[in-house]
């Protein structure tokens, strides 16, 4: 069976939709641009093209990843015209989107396989995080908001959708089934709001 041609622009696209989809499979440890190449149905030259080495292809993955997050956050908040149901909406919108896609949200935060320096993924992460810092500046505060809100904020959703895709939360029966996480969520991003003054 010959190998399917890929037309200009075509190739860079497949590379990043199957290797996402290896990502999921195998994690990083498994994954290489000869596999990548064999179920796209190219040389193993041919990824080369596009991405020189390994790092950068999966420096392009978690690149994607923030921007699907900054989408996903900036969706859930449309539509709350009160910021604190626009920070919890956010907050939840965090979580879901590490839910869906674990192998991606690990990579974005916890692996050394990407060009940590890479503009394209400071750009990315720098803007989903601003949307986190912009929805604690709309809070109402006597005073403006801190750094250590901001960073509270960050890690109380961060920490939680950890402990969603690794399993955590099932070692405490007090969250109830592990597939229910937006029960428990509520409660945190609720208490979260307290403490910052703004419920």
């Amino acid at each position: 069976m010959s190998k399917p041609a890929y037309h200009h622009g075509d190739l860079r696209t497949a590379l990043l939709d199957a290797g996402e989809a290896l990502l999921a499979e195998r994690g990083l440890e498994g994954f290489t641009l000869r596999e990548l190449a064999r179920r796209v149905g190219v040389s193993n030259a041919a990824p080369a093209h596009h991405f020189p080495d390994v790092a950068a292809l999966l420096t392009e993955l978690a690149a994607n990843g923030f921007e699907r997050l900054t989408q996903a956050m900036a969706t859930a908040a449309a539509p709350c015209a009160d910021p604190v149901a626009r920070l919890v909406a956010i907050g939840r919108a965090y979580v879901a989107t590490a839910i869906a896609r674990p192998a991606i949200f690990r990579l974005m935060f916890h692996s050394k396989r990407v060009h940590l320096a890479s503009p394209r993924l400071l750009a990315a992460s720098a803007e989903a995080y601003g949307a986190l810092r912009g929805a604690l500046a709309a809070l109402p505060a006597a005073t403006p908001r801190a750094y250590a809100d901001t960073a509270l904020a960050w890690c109380v959703v961060h920490g939680f959708a950890v402990l969603c895709i690794e399993g955590g939360l099932q070692h405490d029966p007090a969250f109830g089934a592990p597939e229910d996480w937006s029960t428990p969520l509520e409660a945190v991003l609720q208490r979260m709001v307290r403490g910052l003054g703004a419920g």
